[in-house]
């Protein structure tokens, strides 16, 4: 579970994330949202500070699958006084620069390695939920195909190479006897160069946990969940970036790629519809990863290092209609000691970058997750929610002048409950459409391919 200890190849000079200033508004936000979001998000974010309450700019660096998500929270609470830098290099590079006190906070898919202690105190709090897609480049006689459907057994085959054209039997099964013409398949993965990457760790634990023979055989004999995708063979391209892997497989007809859903979705770029435990094939829209998500074995225990992470096997198995298999949580990874080397003020100073992390951390799973479905991602629920302050209240532990009495469940204007002192939950599990029939095994596909 994402090692941080040693070289990060040529990405190495990232550490100093604190040193750069980076674009709030990255480049995949979708045109005209965040101009739409800014102002009643804004209205409702955190309060500027009093003299007695100061704000101080914090850093932070990691996970490009959260990048847009995070940079729209950060334009949006910036009217307010909080000033936050974050610096997409990974999820892999933001452990490694929270160990290293180059960040004030860090960005994670996955948690630090089992039994590894960094000497800088942290905790785990959820702030994003997501899919892991594969997004994909298919024409034919000019007309581009958008409902391509796929099981998890023909994904694994694709991406270890015992699937290598898209007229295999196997693909024209799951497309209920459409077949796709004689045409090589190119899978597009994260380059080893780039550093571990949050959808391979996803993806290969997916493949330990449902395919592990095909994993293992095509990871030279190891298995497990690796954030270091093993690239080999004529039909497999490593590219550095998940902007870069959406760039190379919106240009090469036949190429499929493994990227988070946010991305695809801001190039308006088809993605596999996945066969999902019930039959159907399913969309990682925020609604069927929402409902996925209910079945994940969150760690409850808040004495152990790995509390909030989670556990996914149920998550891949879960006989909902509407479950995308491949849908994950995102992580802060945020400092909790009052000795912390980066946050701590001298005697007698107000803990402003302790202010500025908790009115941010509030934002961001409060009103911050309004905005976030057209942007691909999901909601958290009430539980994680509600674990969330747990974890803001180790900031006053750490601070004590910091103020967070404003900051609780019942200002929290999450959609995913309704807000008040005793919320409900569930709502976008309740909410969430059902696929219709012609999604279902043996039926379809729901559209023709011109």
């Amino acid at each position: 579970m994402g090692k941080v200890a040693g070289s990060r190849g040529r990405g190495g000079s990232r550490g100093r994330a604190a040193q750069r200033l980076i674009a709030v508004v990255p480049a995949l936000l979708m045109p005209g949202l965040l101009g739409a979001a800014a102002g009643p998000a804004a209205a409702a974010g955190p309060a500027a500070a009093s003299p007695q309450q100061q704000l101080a700019l914090i850093t932070g660096s990691g996970s490009s699958l959260a990048a847009s998500a995070i940079n729209e929270w950060i334009a949006n609470v910036a009217v307010q006084g909080v000033q936050v830098v974050f610096s997409p290099d990974g999820s892999a590079a933001g452990l490694q620069d929270y160990q290293q006190a180059t960040v004030d906070f860090a960005v994670s898919d996955v948690g630090y390695a089992t039994g590894y202690v960094p000497s800088r105190p942290y905790a785990y709090l959820p702030i994003l939920a997501v899919g892991t897609s594969f997004p994909y480049n298919i024409v034919v006689a000019g007309h581009r195909i958008r409902n391509l459907r796929l099981s998890g057994e023909v994904l694994a085959k694709i991406f270890t190479n015992h699937i290598t054209n898209w007229d295999n039997p196997a693909i024209t099964a799951d497309d209920n006897g459409h077949a796709l013409p004689d045409l090589p398949i190119t899978t597009v993965v994260p380059s080893v160069a780039s550093g571990p990457t949050g959808t391979t760790a996803t993806f290969t634990g997916y493949l330990t946990d449902e395919f592990s023979r095909l994993w293992k055989s095509f990871n030279h004999g190891h298995g497990g969940m690796t954030d270091l995708w093993p690239q080999q063979g004529k039909h497999q391209v490593a590219v550095d970036g998940s902007a870069q892997i959406m760039n190379y497989v919106e240009s090469a007809n036949g190429a499929i790629g493994l990227d988070a859903y946010p991305y695809p979705l801001a190039a308006r770029f088809p993605v596999v519809n996945m066969e999902n435990a019930a039959g159907y094939y399913v969309l990682p829209t925020e609604y069927n990863v929402a409902v996925a998500l209910t079945r994940a074995q969150v760690n409850m225990n808040e004495n152990s290092p790995g509390y909030l992470l989670q556990n996914l096997n149920k998550v891949y198995r879960f006989t909902d209609p509407r479950a995308y298999p491949l849908s994950s949580y995102i992580y802060t990874v945020m400092p909790v000691s009052a000795s912390d080397p980066l946050m701590t003020p001298p005697a007698g100073q107000f803990p402003a970058k302790w202010q500025t992390l908790a009115e941010f951390l509030y934002y961001s799973i409060c009103q911050g997750q309004e905005y976030i479905g057209p942007l691909g991602y999901s909601v958290l629920p009430l539980n994680l929610v509600q674990a969330g302050f747990q974890q803001i209240g180790k900031i006053k532990q750490a601070a004590p002048g910091v103020n967070i009495s404003q900051l609780n469940i019942s200002t929290c204007h999450n959609p995913t409950f309704i807000t008040g002192p005793h919320p409900t939950e569930k709502y976008l599990f309740k909410i969430a459409p059902y696929p219709p029939p012609c999604d279902k095994t043996g039926h379809g596909p729901c559209r023709t391919h011109a």
